[in-house]
């Protein structure tokens, strides 16, 4: 039997398999890059938009700031300018209130009354004078009762004068003005103090 040599077909063989190793080899590792490849530029793409978004959301955010601060500071103006019309309105209803008190005044105290001290502090009146009779007296806290812009008399004293050569009395009163409070704040009244009474 002639003796057949297999070494160089086996070698051959053997080539060839290590040949298509490497190349199942190269194209797996090509296609793990390029699959790498292609999710990393995936996830750089999303990266990229969320960053663009979150980008856009901070413009956002700073222009609605700028909104707000602008927003105080109109409700700041807006406060000022109340305050302002307010104190407008104040002065336009209490212009008059001094001529006002004196009419009324003029208007409570009957005949026989005299004033000898008019004083006003806050929203108090203070009323100083003689009478010629307590009736009279009687009628005027009446009539201040009874007015629209006085309120709340308050007869301190009355006592009957020193000279024995008149038949006048002395007496001191106080009055608040109604609607004061609402005009100027509000003030501290008068507090009577305490006195002798005939």
């Amino acid at each position: 039997m002639a003796y057949i040599n297999l070494l160089p077909w086996r070698e051959a063989a053997r080539k060839e398999r290590q040949k298509k190793y490497l190349t199942v080899l190269a194209a797996t590792a090509l296609f793990s890059f390029a699959a790498m490849f292609s999710i990393n530029m995936l996830y750089n793409a999303k990266i990229d938009g969320q960053l663009q978004r979150n980008s856009y959301l901070n413009n956002e955010i700073k222009v609605l700031e700028q909104r707000i601060v602008e927003i105080s500071t109109l409700k700041d103006k807006k406060k000022s300018l109340q305050q302002r019309m307010s104190l407008i309105e104040q002065l336009q209803s209490s212009r008059n209130l001094g001529t006002q008190i004196m009419d009324e005044i003029a208007s409570v105290v009957p005949a026989g009354v005299y004033l000898t001290q008019f004083e006003k502090k806050g929203s108090s009146l203070l009323l100083v004078g003689k009478s010629e009779s307590n009736n009279r007296l009687s009628n005027m806290l009446r009539e201040a009762e009874s007015s629209e812009l006085l309120a709340d008399p308050l007869l301190e004293f009355i006592e009957a004068g020193k000279d024995s050569s008149t038949l006048l009395s002395n007496f001191k009163m106080h009055l608040m003005i109604t609607g004061f409070e609402a005009v100027h704040g509000p003030a501290e009244p008068v507090t009577p103090a305490t006195g002798g009474g005939k």
